[in-house]
């Protein structure tokens, strides 16, 4: 497979994850989500989630069964968000490798075709979901809405950049 096909997702929202509806999920035939935490859940500096975040999961939990899996070893904040959600986790996941990934869909009792893997990181997220089969889904950064000066992501416009240069089409998705 070229990295042009592994950095591709398969859906690209221009939007945070706040906006993957129950529709597009069953769209894709997915019956199972591997969320990213940091940056795509919630902002990396904060373990609050926002006010949409949980009627999001309580929906999205009516068609798909939810795990989460973070490449962030801090088990206080990653179990803390967890468990506001109601959903198992993995921590220190070191995506893209597809270990510990393999891991919560062989949780879910389900083909990796019928799991998504939603982040916001083309290079861990998005590689570690394309290399096991997953439906890889590239969302926005959650950010933080409190912060005095909006955040920057150059990692992200490098991923992005780069990504290109290798053969990956990134057009968001167009209902």
């Amino acid at each position: 497979m070229t990295w042009g096909k592994l950095l591709q997702p398969d859906l690209l929202l221009d939007t945070t994850i706040l906006g993957l509806t129950p529709e597009m999920l069953s769209e894709r035939n997915l019956r199972g989500l591997v969320l990213d935490v940091d940056e795509t859940l919630v902002p990396i500096t904060t373990a609050q989630i926002s006010t949409e975040l949980l009627p999001w999961v309580e929906q999205v939990r009516q068609v798909t069964e939810i795990w989460l899996a973070s490449n962030n070893i801090s088990e206080n904040r990653i179990k803390r968000i967890a468990d506001i959600l109601g959903v198992p986790y993995i921590i220190g996941a070191g995506k893209p490798s597809r270990r510990k990934l393999r891991r919560a869909v062989e949780a879910m009792n389900l083909p990796p075709e019928q799991v998504g893997m939603v982040g916001d990181r083309l290079f861990t997220d998005v590689l570690a979901g394309n290399r096991l089969g997953m439906c890889t889904i590239l969302v926005q950064p959650m950010v933080d809405p409190t912060a005095e000066v909006a955040r920057k992501y150059p990692v992200h416009a490098i991923e992005v950049w780069l990504s290109q240069a290798l053969g990956a089409t990134l057009t968001p998705y167009k209902p």
